[in-house]
């Protein structure tokens, strides 16, 4: 009996692999994480980050220029701040002349056609480190809201194409969408944290903008990262407050939640290859353990495998730069 069917004809060469191939990486898949602090002449290595920086505004110019020449067309911006300027409700990051709103006019003065995301979040303002307004000893839900869409309006009016908010409390989307419309900011977008775990993931990134939790956890407005189904419920929801793209944060551990949001949404979605994930590979590759390059494209295709439209990661210029 002849075989008729071989599967391995369309594996012989790279040239049909590549003809046939389901999945591919190209530039457009991805939003650069960028870290922003005070100062001038700044460019810190984050020490569980190799390779990895904090920029300040002159020398985040560069880096803007930079990524625009490769191709990368959006960023998403964090900021540094100053443990002088935090307290309890976050007032520093309602600044008009605040480091964040000044980074979205710095890139969009060098790169006007760059998509800027921004984050929003109480815990860089936080004396606390929380994603909330702490009241005897619990982050409490609608105050919160309320600052957090002030927040967003504050990065529309600098010249925000997306806010990002990344806290996790319930109903910050309709708030956020309600103000926004309000003061006619209606093409402004909201890229929703939808599915955000309480992750041992984001040490690295807490260790680049000082903001981890001053006590306890964030477990209580995080998800549980036992729960599959309550993701696609979160989503949901957000997408029904107006959110116009959703994300899976972290990515690696977390794909199948990524695929189950993918075939239960009608809008873009994200998932952010978080700091941990990153700092695994580089620790990893300088040990010699592993193939850098190899396992970086392997983990990627696997986010687009899963459904991913949009890839935050720290891996997008060496990524490009390895595509050629």
């Amino acid at each position: 009996m002849h075989q008729l069917r071989r599967n391995r004809r369309l594996r012989t060469t790279e040239s049909i692999r590549s003809l046939v191939r389901e999945h591919t990486i190209t530039p457009n898949d991805f939003l650069v994480p960028l870290f922003v602090v005070e100062g001038k002449n700044v460019k810190e290595e984050i020490a569980s980050m190799p390779g990895y920086y904090r920029y300040s505004l002159d020398l985040l110019k560069d880096e803007v220029k930079e990524l625009w020449a490769m191709g990368l067309k959006a960023v998403l911006l964090f900021v540094k701040v100053p443990d002088n300027l935090k307290d309890n409700k976050g007032t520093e990051a309602l600044n008009p002349e605040g480091l964040m709103q000044l980074a979205i006019k710095t890139v969009k003065d060098i790169a006007p056609e760059m998509l800027v995301m921004t984050d929003v979040a109480l815990d860089p303002y936080s004396s606390y480190g929380h994603d909330g307004i702490v009241e005897d000893g619990y982050i409490i839900n609608d105050p919160t809201c309320e600052v957090l869409a002030k927040m967003s309006l504050s990065h529309a009016r600098a010249g925000a194409d997306f806010v990002a908010p990344s806290d996790m409390m319930d109903g910050r989307i309709l708030s956020i969408r309600e103000l926004l419309e309000a003061e006619n900011y209606k093409n402004t977008g909201i890229m929703s944290y939808s599915a955000k775990y309480a992750s041992g993931f984001y040490g690295p990134f807490r260790d680049a903008l000082d903001s981890a939790p001053g006590f306890g956890d964030k477990k209580t407005y995080q998800m549980d990262f036992a729960n599959r189904d309550e993701a696609v419920k979160e989503t949901l929801m957000d997408i029904d407050e107006g959110a116009d793209i959703v994300m899976v944060k972290p990515g690696l551990a977390y794909l199948d939640i990524l695929r189950d949001i993918r075939d239960a949404v009608d809008v873009p979605v994200a998932v952010y290859q978080v700091s941990g994930e990153y700092a695994m590979l580089k620790a990893a590759a300088e040990k010699g353990w592993l193939d850098h390059d190899a396992i970086m494209m392997e983990q990627l295709i696997a986010f687009k495998r899963a459904g991913a439209h949009i890839i935050a990661s720290y891996f997008a210029k060496d990524v490009v730069r390895l595509l050629g």
